[in-house]
């Protein structure tokens, strides 16, 4: 395998075989199933990206009994919009998320220390600036624009056998479906990864502990002002996206809900942290006193974000090694279930939403054979693959930034200032749409020599 510019092993595509499969023709009478496993951000948005194309049959199964999302709010960079726009939501999304107000409407975050507010720099994200949406609230919107029966909940995916006929699922409820193409996006704690990874002979992969805990809450932005106003602090902390850097803790704020409500994330690391206790819950709730106790060197501004949070819950936080494979003949992974990321770039959610647009741009050509199928993961894998496993070593890379841990930077506020200001432009930057050109361009070569 060749070296990509990040350094990651690239799978080359036209040199990846082909499994022999099924020449069933697809048209109108026989459409080509496919089979979405998971029902978060990634998987709904495939979903809508599949929907009223009549030379697909698209079935997505969720485990729970309704969508539902963890978490607050999520940050997007100008990759993601550009990806939501491409699943035909622009406009919906833009009604729905937050955007930093003018003057500063191109600010992504300032970047402070957090210990006295000093201001380090900003990171200018043109168009979009700081684009961001309540969690819940987005998987609603995309759920909403999936087809009326599209959708079965109460179907936990177990395992995934495949032969030359197809696909078939089994569930936990012991009952099985069949498809052509099996998509799965459920999570980082997918039950089906283990299944692909052994299949392509590559090692397991389990989520990793990083060392890091984050408390989250939301607070009331109008009076988190006056707050800051009655303190004397400046009031720009409250209307621009902020980032607070300390020694092994950060803490970042942006605006939810039409601006009425502040997303806080304080994130605190321990980077000799053991392994996560097997059976703890990654999630559970916590005490002001005990989040405030893991921040008491900060400065009055953090201080205030702080103890405004009436209700802080504490996250440990995991993410997934770069995976050696996403694919296994008809079964692909997507989102977290592949790429499982730190949330440092704000760029998890982004990943997935591109693995969705690249994949729904590719399943729209009307004349794709079932034969195809592992073909066209294989590309996406050789493709996909290496950019989301760079945005998760980078994440982590990022983590360390923000707290003072890069060999680069350390708490230099001019050595900062300049990696701050620039390490997000390859992520936002990127041409998603010159790698679907350059996927289409490989299966149809693959279609001439084939």
């Amino acid at each position: 395998m060749a070296e990509d510019s990040t350094g990651k092993k690239a799978m080359q595509a036209d040199t990846l075989s082909t499994p022999a499969q099924s020449d069933r023709p697809a048209g109108p009478s026989s459409p080509l199933k496919i089979a979405i496993v998971g029902g978060g951000i990634a998987g709904v948005a495939l979903g809508v990206g599949l929907a009223g194309r009549s030379h697909l049959d698209v079935t997505l199964y969720e485990a729970a009994r309704a969508f539902g999302e963890v978490g607050a709010g999520v940050s997007f960079g100008p990759n993601a919009v550009r990806a939501v726009a491409g699943l035909g939501l622009e406009r919906e999304y833009l009604a729905l998320a937050d955007r930093t107000p003018a003057p500063w409407q191109d600010i992504w975050f300032d970047w402070r220390y957090a210990q006295d507010e000093g201001h380090i720099g900003s990171s200018i994200a043109a168009p979009t600036g700081q684009s961001s949406v309540h969690r819940a609230e987005f998987l609603e919107l995309l759920s909403q624009r999936l087809p009326e029966g599209m959708a079965r909940f109460s179907k936990r995916a177990v395992s995934v056998a495949e032969d030359e006929r197809g696909a078939r699922i089994l569930f936990a409820d012991g009952s099985q479906a069949t498809a052509d193409l099996v998509i799965v996006a459920d999570g980082i704690k997918s039950a089906l990864r283990h299944g692909v990874l052994q299949g392509r002979g590559a090692s397991p992969a389990d989520p990793i502990y990083s060392g890091t805990r984050a408390y989250r809450g939301m607070i009331d932005t109008a009076a988190l002002r006056q707050s800051f106003s009655t303190s004397g602090l400046d009031t720009r902390m409250v209307d621009v996206p902020q980032m607070f850097l300390g020694q092994d803790t950060h803490v970042l704020t942006f605006p939810v809900r039409q601006g009425t409500l502040t997303n806080i994330v304080a994130f605190t690391t321990h980077p000799q942290s053991p392994a996560w206790p097997e059976g703890e819950p990654w999630v559970r709730a916590a005490t002001s006193e005990e989040l405030l106790a893991d921040f008491a060197t900060c400065g009055p501004a953090v201080r205030t974000l702080l103890s405004r949070i009436e209700q802080p819950t504490v996250w440990a936080l995991h993410d997934l090694p770069e995976l050696d494979a996403y694919v296994h003949g008809r079964v692909a992974l997507i989102g977290d279930a592949a790429h499982a990321m730190l949330p440092h770039q704000g760029a998890g959610a982004g990943q997935g939403l591109e693995d969705a647009y690249f994949l729904a741009q590719l399943l729209a050509d009307a004349s794709l054979q079932p034969k195809e199928m592992p073909r066209l993961l294989q590309i996406y894998e050789a493709i996909r693959g290496p950019r989301a496993c760079a945005v998760q070593r980078t994440s982590r890379e990022a983590g360390d930034l923000y707290e003072f841990r890069s060999e680069e930077a350390g708490a230099d506020r001019a050595a900062l200032k300049h990696l701050l200001e620039t390490r997000f432009n390859w992520i936002w930057n990127h041409d998603l749409d010159g790698d679907v050109q350059q996927a289409r361009t490989l299966m149809a070569a693959a279609t001439v020599t084939g």
